[in-house]
């Protein structure tokens, strides 16, 4: 399958989990897990708030997959975004959040991940990616996720799945073997 088309799919899912009597059943609650309900791991990141909360997300994970691509094959990308996901989805456990939707955490997991791997091929402005992410890491960290964001989606912005996102993306472009990498000049 072509990136192209697993994107569109991806998307299309991504709707699909907005439509209003599906949304409920999916978003990540502390409590219904913890009931047993734990398919909300994972589909806790593919709903999201509102119609808003979704485009913005695509539209960052259309851009992400481009800038990126060189790096992965549809499978990989897959793969990726589900290890990614289960990671945010038990890593919430660990902070006070009790109910979250969206894919920013898995988006900053990817943006970090393809950041390293530019790092690692050599290809310029990985550096000034990873740097520019840890400093809006850092700054949600001390001040607060964007006001203007959580005005859009309706809820606080869920900086500790940035974070953990984040971590994990890292730590990811160490142990995925560097050999699945097809270098690109850019």
């Amino acid at each position: 399958m072509s990136i192209r088309n697993y994107i569109i799919i991806a998307l299309i899912i991504g709707i699909i989990a907005q439509i209003p009597p599906l949304q409920p059943l999916l978003v990540w609650d502390r409590q219904a897990i913890l009931n047993g309900e734990i398919w909300r791991i994972l589909t806790g990141n593919i709903t999201h708030t509102n119609w808003i909360h979704l485009a913005m997300n695509a539209g960052a994970f259309v851009i992400i997959s481009f800038i990126f691509r060189a790096h992965f094959t549809a499978r990989r990308y897959n793969l990726l975004i589900l290890a990614l996901s289960s990671i945010i989805g038990l890593g919430l456990f660990a902070t006070q959040i009790s109910w979250y939707a969206g894919f920013s955490g898995v988006l900053h997991g990817l943006f970090a991940w393809g950041a390293v791997r530019d790092i690692q091929t050599k290809t310029k402005g990985g550096w000034l990616l990873l740097l520019g992410l840890i400093i809006k890491i850092t700054s949600e960290q001390c001040f607060g996720g964007s006001a203007s964001s959580a005005e859009l989606i309706g809820v606080q912005v869920a900086i500790q799945a940035h974070l953990i996102g984040a971590i994990s993306g890292i730590i990811m472009a160490f142990f995925i073997p560097k050999n699945n990498v097809i270098p690109i000049q850019k």
